[in-house]
């Protein structure tokens, strides 16, 4: 098995009294690694690295920490097979999954490399004669950064890389089903270039450790991806601590395909946004709405196109589906769909398992009432409805707790304007998947999907803190 341990102060360590876990491959259930379990006392040792190292690592010039990200960038191009390999085996990622999660996180370390130069002040008008008035970006200290399974290197870098180029440093908390991954991280970050302390990793269970890390006093700031359910307690913590946080949770995404829409570009970005890496994804468009002309058209391509994706090799490029990634959420799964037959909808497709991988599942007559017709099922499963308008859409499109991405499929681009104005999330997308994202880009949800947003566009605000400065000149001394 591999062998992982906790990356603190610069060096790899044993956790206290050598704790582990074991994590699963999620293909077979058969034993990956052996990663060190954090405690209590690892996280204190973890934050007071990250804080004995803010002090020097602030002053770092914006040269070297473009520097260092511009080189983690060409080392994981450099490295993209070992990263693959491991997203693969320890997230079931299938090939393209994989390689797209590589790709985006070497652009996403190469935009962070653009924000040092930008960390940029003002000066300001005073009414007070001979003030010279100033305002001024400081980094806040220690930041707290929870990366979730799904999506493990992307959102290392996504939630860690702010921080970093604004001057912060980082203690990381990884996912128990990712501590391979986060561990290959901190190697490239060190090998990088990046100081001793700057960024730390930890691995084990949130729900041991992880309220010890965002409350510590240190902590300054928390970056979080994961449940809304988990995303809440945090903000309770966050807010009783008066720590700036940013959340990025959970979806209900909605997919609205109007009467003039190309059907075959709409069936793809069905495809495309929900059964991606098998449906773990927050912007899954798990709520699709059809205007009734087209409905029994598209449900025909989409039901045909959706039957058609397969279980190879994780390896094989024509792979779509991979396997959940654990037994909870395999029961999930199973769940929601059981529930939403046995109180009426009808299975399309899919519903079956080869394994621990569930066909890529259509229901349709959905209704309030079923599991999954307002909680997210995080699996390879979607509800279509037939609508009489796109008011009908939009209004069961808004009839949701999250608000993260949409999808507006339609030729009509005033039409499409208006629907995008009027749906409540952080992100539509006309004529494309509801499953976009960009490094530079504010990224985010709204209600139940979080508050702030990612991306470099927003980084410095959410990493960075004003402060006022005055100068006044001296009074002339008066003359003998």
């Amino acid at each position: 098995m591999i062998q992982t341990k906790l990356w603190i102060g610069g060096e790899f360590r044993s956790a206290q009294g050598n704790a582990t876990f074991i994590k699963l491959n999620p293909e077979q259930d058969t034993p990956l690694a052996e990663s060190a379990r954090a405690s209590v006392e690892d996280v204190k040792r973890a934050v007071e690295a990250a804080h004995a190292a803010f002090p020097s690592y602030r002053m770092t010039t914006p040269g070297q920490r473009e520097t260092w990200l511009s080189k983690a960038a060409d080392l994981l191009e450099q490295r993209a097979e070992e990263f693959i390999n491991v997203l693969i085996e320890e997230g079931g990622s299938p090939l393209f999954k994989a390689q797209f999660e590589v790709k985006f996180s070497v652009d996403a370390l190469r935009t962070a490399a653009g924000i040092p130069r930008r960390v940029t002040g003002m000066t300001l008008p005073s009414d007070v004669p001979g003030r010279f008035s100033m305002a001024t970006r400081s980094p806040l200290g220690v930041f707290a950064c929870i990366t979730p399974f799904n999506v493990p290197l992307i959102k290392a870098f996504v939630e860690c890389t702010g921080p970093l180029a604004t001057g912060n440093t980082v203690v990381m908390l990884a996912s128990e089903e990712a501590p391979v991954v986060a561990i290959r991280v901190a190697e490239l970050l060190r090998d990088a270039g990046f100081p001793a302390g700057s960024f730390n990793v930890l691995t084990g269970y949130g729900h041991e450790i992880g309220d010890t890390l965002v409350t510590h006093p240190h902590v300054k700031g928390v970056n979080f991806t994961g449940s809304t359910r988990v995303g809440r307690h945090l903000s309770e913590l966050c807010g009783k601590h008066m720590k700036r946080v940013l959340l990025e949770l959970g979806g209900k995404s909605p997919l609205i395909v109007l009467k003039d829409a190309d059907l075959d570009a709409a069936v793809m970005g069905a495809i495309m946004g929900m059964f991606f890496y098998q449906g773990q994804v927050c912007m899954g468009s798990s709520r699709i709405l059809v205007e009734a002309p087209v409905y029994d058209e598209f449900l025909k391509r989409f039901k045909a196109a959706t039957s058609a994706i397969g279980f190879g090799d994780l390896r094989d490029p024509r792979t779509v589906t991979g396997p959940i990634i654990s037994q909870r959420q395999r029961d999930r799964v199973r769940q929601h769909i059981e529930d939403a037959v046995a109180n009426g909808a009808k299975l399309e497709t899919g519903g079956t398992w080869d394994g621990n991988r569930c066909a890529s599942t259509i229901l349709t007559g959905v209704k309030k009432g079923m599991t999954c017709y307002y909680e997210e099922t995080f699996g390879p499963v979607t509800a279509v409805y037939k609508v009489d308008s796109a008011d009908e859409a939009l209004a069961i499109a808004n009839d949701t707790t999250y608000g993260l991405s949409a999808a507006v499929y339609t030729q009509n681009l005033a039409e499409a304007m208006r629907l995008a104005q009027g749906i409540h999330t952080g992100m539509v997308h006309v004529n494309a998947p509801s499953l976009q994202d960009e490094p530079h880009v504010p990224f985010g949800g709204v209600g139940d999907s979080g508050m702030g947003r990612e991306g470099a566009a927003t980084d410095i605000d959410h990493c960075t803190e004003w402060k006022w400065i005055t100068i006044q000149a001296p009074m002339a001394a008066p003359a003998h």
